[in-house]
């Protein structure tokens, strides 16, 4: 399960003395609390949330903090810039391998093709398509990039 596994790399990095890893996972550990503690109080698993709950976090964890590296370098931030980048570093040895753009546009195409999608219309059962199919390993922000441009939407 993804919670232990956060665990034993938080035990490990503070073995090994990293204090950086060791700060990040214990953000990340705090993060999946807080949904636990969300869950349970809206009638949820009270051993707490899923793998898949928990892949949901971490990625909105690093678009937190890809989009707290545009603002530092906007800044002229650098040294917060990097920073970030090791978080989001960290953070992605628990997330499955990130498809590439070119992947994700013939995973986009393949199920435009699959499920007769026409028009922007399609939009929702297209994206519920790929989420159902496709979670924690796609970047749905480009994936609807490339559905909205196949549909004609762009």
């Amino acid at each position: 399960m993804l919670r232990e596994d956060i665990s034993q790399a938080l035990k490990s990095s503070m073995k090994a003395k990293k204090p950086q890893c060791v700060s990040t996972l214990r953000l990340i550990l705090a993060a999946i609390k807080d949904r636990d503690i969300a869950a349970r109080g809206g009638g949820g698993d009270s051993n707490g949330i899923s793998d898949d709950e928990i892949m949901k976090v971490l990625q909105t964890m690093v678009k937190q903090r890809q989009e707290s590296i545009k603002m530092y370098e906007q800044g002229d931030r650098p040294e917060l810039a990097k920073q970030e980048a090791d978080e989001i570093v960290i953070i992605q040895e628990f997330l499955p391998q990130q498809l590439s753009e070119d992947e994700i546009a013939t995973i986009v195409n393949s199920a435009v093709d699959d499920l007769g999608a026409e028009s922007l219309k399609d939009m929702g059962r297209m994206m519920a398509h790929l989420r159902e199919h496709h979670a924690g390993s796609m970047d749905f922000g480009k994936a609807s990039a490339v559905l909205k441009e196949r549909l004609g939407g762009a």
